[in-house]
Parts: C-alpha cells; sequence; structure tokens
C-alpha cells in the first residue's frame, strides 16, 4: 500500500516542484544601470548601421573600391552590428556581460589605433572639432557601457542569472479558425484589389514616337 502511494506521489511532487521553478514568486526588476547599458548598445547598432548604409552608398556609388574590400567591410560592420545589439540583449536578459565588456574594450582599442592613424597620417576632418576631442567623443560609448556594466546593481543583476521565461500558450495554435479567416480575408483583399484597380492607360503621342522638324 505504502508503494502505490509513493508510486502516485512521486509525479505529483515532481509537477509541484515544476510549477514553482516555472512560477518565480517575485518579478525581477531590471536595474537601471542595465537598461542604460542596454539602450547604448542598442542605439550604437542602429547609428553603426545607418552610417554603414550612408557610407557605402558613397564607397559603391564611387566604383574605386576593388569588389573584396567591400565584401570585408560589410562583413565587419554586420558583425559589428549584431554584437552590439547582441550583447546589450544578453545583458538586459541577465545571461552575462562578458560579451559587453568584449566589445567596448575592443571599441576602446579600435578607436585609439584610429587616433593614432589620423595623428600620423594626413586626415581630412569633416567636422570642425579637433581630432582629439573627437577621439573623446568616439570614447564616450564604450566608457559608458564598461560604467554601467560594471556597477553594483548589475553585478548583482548578472548574479541572479537569466530571468525564468513563462510559458505561454501559442496564440495561433488557440485560435485557429479566426487565424484562417483573416489570413483568408487579406488575401481575397489583397487579389481583389490587383484584380478591379484600372490600369492607368498609356499617354497618347509617346515623345519617342514624334518627330520634330525645324522650319
Amino acid at each position: 500500500m505504502a508503494a502505490v502511494l509513493d508510486t502516485f506521489a512521486a509525479p505529483q511532487g515532481r509537477a509541484a516542484v515544476r510549477a514553482a521553478v516555472e512560477t518565480p514568486a517575485t518579478t525581477r526588476r531590471v536595474p537601471l544601470a542595465v537598461v542604460g547599458a542596454g539602450v547604448i548598445g542598442v542605439v550604437e547598432a542602429i547609428a553603426l548601421l545607418a552610417v554603414s548604409l550612408t557610407g557605402l552608398d558613397g564607397l559603391l556609388s564611387a566604383g574605386r573600391a576593388p569588389g573584396w574590400l567591400v565584401a570585408v567591410v560589410l562583413v565587419v560592420l554586420a558583425g559589428w552590428i549584431v554584437l552590439c545589439a547582441g550583447s546589450a540583449a544578453a545583458m538586459v536578459d541577465g545571461a552575462g556581460r562578458s560579451l559587453l565588456t568584449g566589445v567596448a574594450y575592443a571599441e576602446m582599442g579600435l578607436v585609439a589605433g584610429l587616433l593614432v592613424v589620423a595623428t600620423v597620417t594626413p586626415f581630412v576632418n569633416p567636422t570642425s572639432l579637433p581630432v582629439p576631442a573627437l577621439g573623446l567623443l568616439a570614447l564616450a560609448v564604450p566608457v559608458g557601457k564598461l560604467l554601467l556594466a560594471g556597477a553594483p546593481s548589475a553585478e548583482r543583476w548578472i548574479a541572479q542569472g537569466p530571468r525564468a521565461r513563462t510559458r505561454r500558450p501559442d496564440p495561433v495554435q488557440a485560435h485557429r479558425l479566426l487565424a484562417t479567416v483573416t489570413l483568408g480575408a487579406i488575401g481575397f483583399s489583397l487579389c481583389a484589389v490587383a484584380v478591379l484597380e484600372p490600369v492607368p492607360a498609356g499617354d497618347v503621342g509617346d515623345p519617342a514616337s514624334v518627330v520634330y522638324s525645324q522650319d
């Protein structure tokens, strides 16, 4: 009898422990230092994407750079953007800060190298600020990330580990009929617009077919 009770009690105990693990007792709040580091990483990734798109447009339109150099620049910029955004997400999630600090140290080394190159070789400054001031402005981003990542609240946040994910039901599985009807309505609307919308008539008297004569 006792063995039978233990057999039925063991799965119930495991289910209770699993429910206690999946449902945290208290909601963890992200510290301000962690939020600041995450915001800096995401904003930096967006700024790098915007600057790279603008610079690559001019580089490709000029047509002077070789193909392998353009490919290398694209790979480096893409990796840099992904690392900035990924390290910020890992910091906010509580998975760790080693990636964020590693990217920050690499950025500091890059800025230092660029300052040396700008000092030794001729450098066309696109702004009115001197080169040391530009270097200090560029160093403010990685230094800020390091300071925020090294804050005591950020250290405690990382020490607690990643946040527990609550399992939520898939809305598509829960409302399969509604999702099917919505998808069908969208497809029918697009087909109706493509079929019923009138095609604008071409201009009468194409300039390419008109022969001009001078008197």
